[in-house]
C-alpha cells in the first residue's frame, strides 16, 4: 500500500508540479520563409557531398513546429512594421504602422507587459535598433519611417538591453536642434558600448554600475553606418555578430532579473532576399542559427524554465528551390565570395576610376567574386549577355537595379542572378510575399506552437505558456 501511494505521489507531482517559466527567447527571422531555412540546410549538405540530405539548423531539431500566416490588416502581403506589430501585440494593423491598431490606438506589447511585471527585457537585431521589427516591441508611431521619434521612445521604454547596428539617424534629419539619440539614451540611464570586446570588461567587472545597456557595432562600421551589421559573407574581424549580442545579453539580464524576455531578430535575411541574393541569404540563416545556439546552450542548463520560439514576420523574395528541370546545384553558391552589395560597389568603383574599363577588368571581378569561367561554367550566350550590359555601362545607358535597401549596380545584379540560375534557384519578386512562414519551439509550453496559426496567435500562445508555467 505504501508503495502504491508513493507511486501516485510521483505521478501527481509529474503532472502538476511545474518549474516556473523564467526565460523566454523569441527569435524572428525577418524575411525567413521555409525555403530560406531549407536552402541553408541543403546547401551545407551539398558542400558535404550529400546533395539529397540536409545539415539541420538547430531550429529544425526542436520538437514542435508549425506554420504561420502573415497578412496584415490592410493587405494580403504584409510589411515588416505591421507584421512586427502583430508578433509583438497579437493585433493586426495596416502596413506602415507600428505599435498602433488600425484606428491609431496604442497597443501594449508583450515586452511592455512583462517589463511591468518585473521581467528583464532585451531587444536585439542585426539591423538598426530602431528598425521596424525591434521597434514593434517598444514604439508606437503611425509611420515606420519616423526613426527619430522611434529612437526617443526606445530610451523611454526603460528596457534593460538593446543590441544591434545602432540608430538609423541619431541626429534626426530636419531639426538641427534635435538631441542626439545616443546622448538622449545616456541621459535616460543607458550605457553605450561599441563592439563585443568593449562589452566584456564593464559587464564582467562592474555589473552593479550598469543598469541598462545598448551594445552597437564599433564606430558604426556597417554598410550604412548605424543601419545594419555587415552580412556574414562580408564580415571582417572585429565586426559585431548577433551571437555575440545574445551571449552578452544573457548574463547581463540574468544577473539583474529573476526572469527575462529576449526578442532576437535576424534582420539581414530580409535584406539579402530583397536583393534576390541566395548565397548571402544562406549565410544569414546560418548566422541566425549561431545566435540561436547560444540560447539553446542556455536552455540546456535550464530546460524546465526556458522557452525558445522561432518564427518569421514574413517571407521575402518568393524563393523557389528549382527553376527548370528536376535538379538543384546549390553547391555552386560556394563560389560567391561577397554579397551583392559589395559586388555592386566593386563595379561602381571600377567605373568611377575609369568610365571605360576593359572587358577583362570586368571579367576579373566576376571570376574572383563569383567563380565565373573557372569554377562555374559560363556559356557563350551568357557571356554575350553580360558583355552587352558592360557595353551599356560604358555608354552610360545601364540602369541600376533598385532594391528595398540598396540600389545595386546592374553588372553586379546580373552576376548574382546568373549564379542563382546556375544553382537552379528562382525568385518571384524582390519584395515580400504572402508565403507561410515556419514556427519552431522547445521548452515549457512549446507544444502550443504546433500546427497552423495566424500571426495574431503567437502572443496569446506566449502568454498562455508563461501563465501555465507560472510559479504555483
Amino acid at each position: 500500500m505504501k508503495r502504491i501511494l508513493c507511486t501516485w505521489s510521483f505521478v501527481l507531482c509529474t503532472l502538476f508540479c511545474f518549474a516556473e517559466l523564467k526565460y523566454v527567447f523569441y527569435f524572428i527571422g525577418d524575411g525567413m520563409g521555409s525555403n530560406q531555412v531549407l536552402s541553408a540546410e541543403m546547401y551545407r549538405a551539398a558542400l558535404d557531398g550529400k546533395p539529397l540530405d540536409r545539415v539541420q539548423t538547430i531550429m529544425t531539431t526542436f520538437p514542435y513546429s508549425g506554420n504561420l500566416s502573415t497578412h496584415s490588416a490592410s493587405n494580403g502581403i504584409t510589411d515588416s512594421s505591421a507584421a512586427g506589430t502583430c508578433l509583438a501585440t497579437g493585433t493586426k494593423t495596416n502596413n506602415g504602422m507600428l505599435g498602433l491598431d488600425t484606428d491609431t490606438a496604442r497597443l501594449t506589447t508583450i515586452a511592455e507587459e512583462l517589463k511591468a511585471q518585473g521581467w528583464g527585457i532585451g531587444i536585439m537585431t542585426t539591423v538598426a535598433i530602431d528598425h521596424a521589427t525591434p521597434a514593434a516591441f517598444y514604439a508606437h508611431v503611425p509611420k515606420r519611417n519616423k526613426y527619430y521619434d522611434i529612437g526617443l521612445q526606445l530610451a523611454q521604454s526603460g528596457f534593460d538591453f538593446f543590441g544591434g547596428a545602432g540608430f538609423h539617424h541619431p541626429q534626426g534629419k530636419k531639426d538641427n536642434k534635435a538631441l542626439n539619440l545616443y546622448r538622449n539614451a545616456e541621459a535616460a540611464g543607458y550605457t553605450i558600448i561599441r563592439g563585443y570586446d568593449e562589452a566584456q570588461s564593464p559587464i564582467t567587472n562592474h555589473q552593479s554600475q550598469i543598469s541598462k545597456l545598448i551594445l552597437v557595432q564599433p564606430c558604426d562600421t556597417g554598410m550604412h553606418h548605424g543601419e545594419n551589421l555587415p552580412y556574414a559573407i562580408d564580415r571582417k574581424e572585429g565586426d559585431l555578430t548577433l551571437a555575440q549580442i545574445v551571449s552578452t545579453a544573457i548574463p547581463f539580464l540574468d544577473a539583474r532579473h529573476e526572469r527575462f524576455f529576449m526578442m532576437v531578430e535576424g534582420g539581414m535575411i530580409d535584406y539579402a532576399c530583397h536583393g534576390d541574393d541566395a548565397a548571402t541569404s544562406i549565410g544569414e540563416v546560418w548566422d541566425f542559427d549561431e545566435a540561436m545556439r547560444v540560447a539553446y546552450a542556455f536552455y540546456q542548463q535550464h530546460p524546465d524554465e526556458t522557452l525558445i520560439v522561432v518564427t518569421a514576420d514574413h517571407e521575402t523574395g518568393g524563393l523557389a528551390l528549382g527553376n527548370s528541370d528536376y535538379t538543384l546545384h546549390l553547391d555552386v553558391l560556394q563560389h560567391q565570395k561577397c554579397s551583392a552589395w559589395i559586388l555592386s560597389d566593386m563595379f561602381t568603383q571600377l567605373f568611377n576610376n575609369n568610365p571605360h574599363p576593359s572587358w577583362d577588368a570586368v571579367k576579373t571581378i566576376y571570376r574572383e567574386q563569383l567563380g565565373f569561367w573557372d569554377a562555374v561554367e559560363i556559356t557563350a550566350d551568357e557571356e554575350s549577355k553580360l558583355k552587352e550590359l558592360y557595353k551599356a555601362a560604358c555608354a552610360k545607358k545601364s540602369k541600376d537595379a533598385k532594391t528595398m535597401y540598396k540600389t545595386i549596380n546592374r553588372l553586379g545584379y546580373a552576376g548574382i542572378k546568373l549564379l542563382n540560375s546556375k544553382a537552379h534557384i528562382g525568385w518571384t519578386t524582390n519584395a515580400h510575399s504572402a508565403h507561410m512562414v515556419p514556427v519552431f519551439a522547445i521548452g515549457p509550453g512549446a507544444a502550443r506552437f504546433s500546427g497552423w496559426h495566424d500571426n495574431t496567435e503567437l502572443v496569446p500562445l506566449l502568454k498562455a505558456a508563461i501563465q501555465e508555467n507560472a510559479a504555483k
